[in-house]
């Protein structure tokens, strides 16, 4: 239970772990016990997924439309609503998971982070389960952003592997962009200063990107951030597998792999400085 977790005495000593199950198990244990935890704040709040509706809505309604009309990118067949409804899905995702580490420096202040630090949990596992409570709660994105494409008659592919992938890709980058979001809260502590910051980084993420353009209309130095981007690979995956006609440019695997390798750096980089937000 979640609440197990909470309570739990600190250990007495560095090999205090428990001892009657494989230290995996006990592991995985702690991550769902954190996911679980997060995720009851989203089942008590279910106001917040319709206000996350409304980024997704504005863009496609407002800078699809407009920008369709134009035609001024090459797109490779595809219409430019089709084109961007894989860019503002990811786009939205990053949105949210980007300001996910403040929720640490709200639990520093009413002293939960505290409680947590002093459980046998590894620093891992506490990082890792706001990770996966984060990649849970992207899925809300996936399905609203899923609704729009509908309602706008942008042609999706409705396979059950398709829709899977898009899934499993718009878990891993929530995951990824909340994981990099609390490392940034431990470095700055302080909400204002973290506000400031996930500002300023959620801009150049965004349009140094593949998601409402393609890296074939970039100049030179552009197209090189791009490639860098984690957020690119993002997009490249979702607009394989999300709509007809969408072809992967870095590749499928390359997609996969690179954002695994950024979010285990990530998870490590993160749980080296978990402990620095408390002090």
């Amino acid at each position: 239970m979640a609440e197990d977790l909470l309570t739990s005495p600190a250990p007495a000593g560095p090999h205090s772990a428990l001892i009657d199950e494989p230290a995996i198990g006990a592991f995985f244990r702690d991550v769902s016990a954190l996911a679980e935890v997060e995720l009851r704040k989203l089942r008590r709040d279910p106001i917040e997924l319709l206000t996350r509706a409304i980024q997704p809505t504005l863009w496609l309604l407002v800078f699809g439309q407009v920008f369709g009309r134009s035609r001024a990118f090459p797109t490779g067949g595809l219409s430019y609503l089709t084109f961007m409804v894989p860019g503002i899905l990811a786009q939205s995702v990053l949105f949210i998971a980007i300001f996910y580490g403040i929720s640490i420096i709200w639990e520093r202040d009413l002293g939960i982070l505290q409680k947590l630090m002093v459980t046998p949990a590894a620093r891992s596992a506490l990082v890792l389960g706001k990770a996966v409570s984060a990649g849970v709660r992207g899925i809300s994105q996936g399905v609203i952003v899923y609704v729009l494409a509908v309602l706008l008659r942008v042609p999706i592919r409705f396979s059950v592997g398709a829709i899977a992938g898009v899934m499993g890709f718009v878990i891993l980058s929530s995951a990824l962009f909340s994981t990099f979001s609390l490392a940034v809260a431990c470095l700055v502590k302080t909400r204002e200063r973290f506000m400031g910051i996930g500002q300023v980084l959620t801009m150049p993420l965004f349009f140094a990107s593949n998601a409402i353009y393609p890296l074939s209309v970039m100049p030179a130095w552009l197209r090189v951030l791009a490639r860098v981007n984690p957020l690119s690979y993002q997009v490249d995956a979702l607009r394989a597998l999300m709509v007809v006609g969408g072809q992967s440019v870095f590749g499928l695997t390359a997609d996969l792999y690179v954002q695994l390798g950024i979010f285990a750096a990530l998870v490590l980089v993160t749980a080296r400085l978990y402990p620095n937000v408390v002090r």
